[in-house]
């Protein structure tokens, strides 16, 4: 990789539209007062970094499930998974990762399978750090099935200042582990619910890498990870 690679990452196409409005409003910025266009060149490379949707190393080791976003573990608890993907009303391990708005927030799968169901809800926009968000911030959840039979909860979370949630994939598709299926604008949260048995190889606070950090082992005893902070 080369020093410009390093700085200049792909961008996704739905940004395009935005990062030329920022443009746009940045040259009349200028046009009005110097140091206002300086402020408006900021705001557009920020806003080109959140549409940034850059390549990754996803591993192909069967059973891993990976992170599907970029950000922060900021919940490690025991939830039931929203009742409209069919995954009965047990309560699961469930793994949040908060997105920032300075986070990559393309989505990816956690893990090969097939779509069984995918539930969109309307709803209001708290802090997605917070916990009350799953039940109550707009939502889009998906269920995968995996080659075990067992199943996968995904759900997509619209933060304070998300207003769109975006999912690319129905119910039947079948995912590669690391693909892309979605997209949060802007400052979100991804919840994963892991499989009875199966226990998170994260610890709170650690800082994850979207389609490339390993968050459990399904099929194999591993307990679950311990860590420290230093």
């Amino acid at each position: 990789m080369t020093m410009l690679e390093t700085f200049l990452k792909p961008m996704h196409r739905e940004g395009y539209k935005f990062v030329a409005a920022f443009a746009v409003v940045t040259a009349l910025l200028f046009w009005i007062w110097d140091p206002l266009g300086w402020i408006g060149v900021g705001l557009t490379v920020w806003c080109y970094y959140f549409f940034r949707d850059p390549k990754r190393a996803v591993p192909e080791n069967a059973g891993l499930l990976v992170s599907p976003a970029d950000g922060v573990v900021s919940l490690i608890e025991r939830a039931v998974p929203p009742a409209d993907l069919g995954l009965g009303p047990e309560a699961l391990v469930r793994v949040s990762v908060f997105m920032s708005v300075f986070n990559c927030h393309v989505n990816r799968a956690p893990i090969a399978g097939r779509i069984t169901a995918v539930a969109y809800r309307p709803g209001k926009f708290f802090n997605a750090s917070l916990d009350k968000a799953s039940d109550e911030n707009e939502r889009n959840a998906l269920a995968i099935e995996i080659a075990d039979g067992r199943k996968i909860a995904v759900v997509q979370i619209a933060g304070l200042v998300a207003r769109r949630i975006m999912c690319w994939k129905k119910l039947g598709d079948t995912v590669r582990t690391g693909e892309r299926f979605g997209l949060i604008r802007f400052g979100s949260r991804l919840d994963v619910y892991l499989p009875e048995g199966v226990h998170p190889q994260v610890a709170l606070g650690q800082t994850m890498i979207g389609g490339e950090t390993v968050i459990a082992l399904i099929g194999q005893d591993a307990p679950a990870r311990a860590a420290r902070v230093e």
